[in-house]
């Protein structure tokens, strides 16, 4: 990741790239380049902060039944009518999306050309209400299809809607978590901003090519940005991101890389909740390969208040939300489907330098919500006037393998026999580095708040891992940090689980 001044970037990216607007389709088309991004955020940032106009306000006053009286019809969508392995689907204005966005298709042939906004697309149900047609639509966001299991059927896998977050799914999962191009003030008491993906470029896929690459231009009070995604969907879905940033004031509280989740509630918290299901979470558990090569599980909490933990690290090699829970029987929802939900991983390229990973737990009273939010949060601020260049991979779909037994599931309660205080219980997977058995396995139990027991290390019948029980006394504490980690011979022989216990 690099920064430099504005003017040096002068030099280099405006002296090639035009920064004309892009003609109207069937227009001729202009050459384009991830540069002729970068050029327009850059323009961007040099001028004062200008929110898009807002579609009429009929557009606005839709009810959520109203919204949904209208869908895309598939048969009709971009690069249908050829040979591209990808075919793309587009959302309507209204509702949680005030403003359009602008999309642009991009081929050798014909350069770069808009795509008009086209309400004859969209099918409609007789209770649809009438709208208001001027210039101020356009879409609000598409949807990736290729062929994923089934040859000549094309399958969506990828959603870009809504300021600028963006969703994805592996082969077998079903949507869940997002992911957003950058947070800003994110818990901060002022309130957070939101920056929104305004315009989108989408590069025409060959025949039987199986990546699809899609460029961005990012606007928002504090900064634009240029964004370019390099997807290629399969058993996981995967994107290489490249993305700069120029700030049109100081970013002290930045988000790189931030992902956005809800968890309600699960073992930890069950009692609170009157509901038949045994768990409701997208994900359960932050997991984080920090740059001295531990492994930290964090499991997830619905706290009653606003609670933001921060990992400090340099240069991490990962982090991301993860869904353990992966049976049916963990929720027992025939509708929500969550243990299909895809796991999402960051994973750095070069060095971010000093910071902390960072975890938002926003209390919520009802799934609708999405309560969690995690991020890299650089140390240093970033200065106004500055270029900053970064890069990194998303990985949605199956959990990544840190070669080290994962805590597969993690449980308190009251204390019942032995005096006061709570009891936790870990479960371990089963992995080989555990296959002897609790024999020749340290138990490291910690924190820096109340005295723990030693533990006690056994094997679980069912999992066919280890399970640690301990307890602690948080007397008349509010909150309590914990921390335990399996050794053998002096290794580490699982990963590290962090806790906070709150009353």
């Amino acid at each position: 990741m690099t920064s430099f001044s504005r003017r040096s970037f002068l030099a280099s990216a405006l002296a090639s790239t035009s920064m004309i607007a892009l003609p109207a389709r069937g227009s001729e088309a202009l050459p384009f380049h991830h540069n002729t991004v970068i050029s327009k955020a850059y323009a961007l940032a040099a001028t004062d902060y200008s929110p898009r106009p807002s579609v009429p306000q009929d557009w606005l006053d839709m009810s959520y039944q109203d919204y949904q009286t209208r869908w895309f019809r598939n048969r009709d969508a971009l690069w249908s009518d050829g040979d591209s392995s990808y075919n793309v689907d587009f959302f309507l204005p209204g509702l949680y999306f005030p403003r359009p966005v602008q999309v642009n298709t991009v081929s050798n042939s014909h350069g770069a050309q808009r795509v008009p906004f086209d309400l004859s697309l969209f099918d409609k149900t007789d209770k649809a209400p009438d709208l208001s047609i001027d210039d101020s639509l356009g879409y609000s966001g598409l949807r990736l299809r290729t062929e994923l299991s089934q040859p000549n059927l094309k399958n969506e896998f990828c959603v870009y809607q809504g300021a600028s977050y963006f969703r994805a799914i592996g082969m077998d999962n079903v949507y869940g978590l997002s992911a957003r191009g950058l947070a800003l003030k994110t818990g901060d008491p002022m309130g957070e901003e939101f920056p929104e993906f305004v315009e989108f470029w989408l590069e025409t896929p060959a025949a039987g090519q199986r990546n699809i690459v899609v460029h961005a231009l990012m606007d928002s009070p504090s900064v634009t940005g240029a964004y370019r995604f390099d997807i290629t969907p399969g058993d996981n879905c995967t994107m290489e991101v490249q993305a700069t940033l120029f700030p049109r004031e100081e970013l002290s509280h930045v988000g790189l890389g931030p992902l956005t989740s809800m968890f309600l509630f699960d073992d930890t918290n069950r009692t609170r909740f009157d509901d038949f299901r045994p768990a409701v979470h997208d994900s359960d558990g932050l997991l984080v390969q920090n740059g001295h090569g531990e492994a930290l599980w964090r499991p997830l909490a619905n706290p009653l208040h606003l609670q933001i933990s921060s990992f400090v690290d340099e240069n991490p090699r990962g982090f991301g939300l993860m869904q353990r829970a992966r049976r049916f029987s963990d929720f027992a929802d025939l509708e929500a489907n969550y243990h299909k939900r895809p796991c999402l991983w960051v994973e750095p390229d070069g060095d971010w330098g000093k910071g902390a990973v960072t975890l938002v737990e926003i209390p919520a009273d009802q799934e609708i919500y999405d309560n969690i939010v995690a991020y890299w949060r650089p140390r240093k601020p970033y200065a106004a006037g500055e270029q900053i260049n970064l890069s990194y991979r998303l990985t949605w779909g199956h959990e990544p393998d840190l070669h080290l037994p994962k805590v597969i599931n993690t449980a308190g309660g009251a204390r019942v026999f032995g005096g006061p205080g709570r009891i936790m219980t870990l479960d371990f997977e089963d992995h080989p580095l555990l296959s002897n058995g609790p024999d020749g396995i340290d138990v490291h139990i910690s924190s820096p708040h109340v005295d723990t027991s030693a533990g006690v290390l056994q094997r679980n019948p069912e999992t066919g891992g280890l399970r640690l029980a301990f307890s602690f006394d948080p007397a008349e504490r509010d909150l309590v940090e914990l921390r335990a980690q399996l050794r053998k011979d002096g290794q580490m022989a699982s990963e590290v689980w962090l806790y906070r216990w709150t009353a």
